[in-house]
């Protein structure tokens, strides 16, 4: 993975985390926002995925109209964001939340083997379910679905990742004798990928 100008981090650059950081958070998120360029227009959409070596498998049905552009090798944008806590302050500007995410680029590229379409959507499934096993907590997928899906690789060209961590930072935040309230509201583990 090469660094690239749009990755760089601009606004709050002491945010920046390394690689491997941004490597955690796609290994963590469970929803990923992807990007593209669909008939001239910037469209965002959610999708289910998997990460593995840097390489970021996304899938869909295979007549959806928006995947027609990944069909044909359309460079992506996907970002993947970790919400940890809320952060309260006594100031309206100084609200803020606590997070971490990533952001990589890179081109799509349909994967069309049986076999090889099977793995990594078992892969998928049991990155979101653990411990679940083809044929045994599930019926394994049939070579049907396999035709009714589409299943994307992206090669992650280039990759950052920013990160917000600590309490409140308004300049009345931590005087006892300033009116309102400030602290850090943590969010449960399971509400974690926005």
């Amino acid at each position: 993975m090469k660094e690239s100008s749009r990755t760089r981090i601009r606004r709050h650059p002491e945010r920046e985390q390394s690689r491997a950081a941004a490597e955690a958070i796609f290994a963590e998120g469970l929803i990923a926002h992807v990007a593209i360029v669909q008939q001239g227009l910037p469209v965002v959409l959610p999708f289910t995925y998997h990460y593995d070596g840097g390489r970021i498998y996304l899938h869909g049905s295979s007549d959806a109209g928006t995947l027609r552009a990944l069909r044909k090798g359309a460079p992506v944008c996907v970002e993947v964001t970790l919400a940890d806590a809320l952060i309260a302050s006594r100031t309206a500007e100084n609200h803020s939340i606590n997070y971490r995410t990533a952001v990589c680029f890179g081109t799509a590229r349909l994967i069309s083997g049986r076999e090889r379409k099977r793995a990594v959507l078992n892969a998928m499934i049991g990155r979101y379910f653990p411990g679940r096993t083809a044929g045994i907590d599930y019926s394994d997928i049939t070579t049907p679905e396999l035709k009714q899906t589409a299943l994307f690789e992206v090669e992650v060209d280039a990759i950052s990742a920013k990160a917000r961590s600590g309490g409140p930072n308004g300049a009345t935040d931590y005087d006892p004798t300033a009116p309102g309230s400030a602290g850090i509201v943590p969010l449960a583990s399971g509400s974690r990928s926005v």
